[in-house]
């Protein structure tokens, strides 16, 4: 790399808040009623949001874009794997782009998470920091789920060699290496599995953060925690 251009990279991550060098990827299926408010509260902080509208039938893209996120529509539901790739890859279209984070549209994750783990990101040598669930109390998901993430956890270790307390938190954040090295082929519940799988399989330096995932009534009331289970289960048997 030319000196000059080394030097204006290094201004521009010194002089730049890494909150503006972040973007955040949010997977977006018929959220309607609450995507608004979670985009805007994420807004305070981040101003760089894509949602992936993954074909809803509701309101949820005309919602997200006046909470202010950028929307990127599919024409049919594909799955939030690859929802996920879709975000990433306009993200990276943004050359001023060193973080990016993968953040749930239902309320689920809380940004000051996501900040400390980008802040993470730029003053520690990782390429992946992971959110758990289980490195403190402040999380109460229902037995069922617990007993399913905890099964998940251990068939992960096995199959990946990654160390991981949470393997099916969808509260991520990747530089830029690791946003492009990580390739997402399973597009529905499996995407989990695979990220981690990458995270093995490409050598990416990792670490897990505490974070406190917000089981609500809204999420409840969708079946959300028993579904997921569900498809946890499926993702490691039948994958």
């Amino acid at each position: 790399m030319p000196a000059r251009v080394a030097e204006e990279a290094e201004e521009h991550t010194i002089s730049t808040p890494v909150e503006q060098r972040t973007w955040l990827v949010v997977p977006l299926y018929n959220e309607a009623t609450v995507v608004r408010a979670v985009i805007e509260n994420a807004r305070a902080v981040f101003p760089n949001i894509v949602c992936v509208d993954d074909g809803s039938s509701d309101e949820s893209v005309g919602e997200a874009r006046a909470g202010g996120a950028v929307v990127v529509e599919h024409p049919f539901n594909l799955g939030q794997g690859a929802a996920i790739r879709t975000g990433l890859d306009y993200a990276l279209r943004d050359p001023g782009a060193d973080y990016f984070v993968t953040f749930d549209s239902d309320g689920q994750h809380r940004v000051e998470d996501a900040l400390a783990m980008v802040q993470r990101l730029d003053s520690e040598p990782l390429d992946v920091v992971i959110g758990s669930r289980f490195l403190d109390g402040r999380t109460k998901p229902g037995a069922l789920k617990r007993v399913v993430l905890k099964l998940a956890v251990a068939f992960e270790r096995r199959s990946t060699g990654v160390q991981l307390t949470d393997a099916h938190n969808g509260l991520r954040a990747l530089n830029r290496h690791a946003a492009r090295s990580i390739e997402i082929d399973q597009n529905r519940m499996a995407h989990a599995s695979e990220i981690v799988f990458e995270i093995g399989k490409k050598k990416l330096r990792y670490a897990e953060q505490p974070v406190h995932v917000v089981y609500t009534d809204y999420t409840r009331s969708k079946g959300q925690s028993i579904w997921n289970s569900v498809n946890i289960l499926n993702d490691l048997y039948l994958k």
